[in-house]
């Protein structure tokens, strides 16, 4: 286990979701140290489901880290300071495919409890283990103005994911 990191209870989450994911944005991680990809996402969420803590995330089949998603059982999420915004901005206009993000940004990857590829220098990781995906079907959209949010690109894949464990920045 990292030292720099405390293991925490969900429910000690001390900020907003809203917060963390739609404002401050989070990056998404799939795979293993050995091979992995990461995207920055600003559209998920956290909550019980089927008597389970879980996290909502959606990711496009078109992204590179759709391909690690979708081999992997596990997933992270990774909630920065303001001060790596540069790096997520870099990581969610960039595709793994095309650059190395990690050398790109500098971030330090670590491998989690779960095998799962988190950051060192985030302040508040979460690890996920999938159990459920649904493609996003426009056909049940009840509110039109949703359709705008695809305009030019495909739906996306939601992961439901079960919270393994969370870790935050001592």
């Amino acid at each position: 286990m990292n030292n720099s990191f405390n293991i925490i209870q969900p429910e000690k989450i001390a900020e907003n979701p809203f917060q963390l994911i739609g404002s401050d944005w989070m990056l998404i991680t799939a795979g293993t140290l050995e091979k992995f990809n990461t995207m920055t996402a600003a559209w998920g969420s956290m909550g019980v489901l089927w008597n389970k803590k879980v996290c909502f995330i959606f990711v496009r089949p078109s992204r590179y880290t759709y391909e690690f998603t979708e081999s992997n059982d596990y997933f992270t999420l990774s909630f920065f300071e303001e001060r790596y915004r540069p790096a997520l901005s870099f990581c969610g206009s960039k595709s793994g495919r095309d650059v190395d993000k990690i050398a790109a940004t500098g971030l330090t990857p670590r491998e989690g409890k779960t095998g799962s590829v988190y950051f060192e220098e985030a302040k508040l990781v979460i690890e996920c283990r999938k159990i459920y995906y649904q493609d996003i079907d426009k056909t049940h959209f009840l509110d039109p103005e949703i359709e705008k949010c695809y305009l030019t690109q495909g739906y996306h894949r939601m992961y439901v994911g079960e919270i393994i464990q969370v870790l935050e920045k001592k």
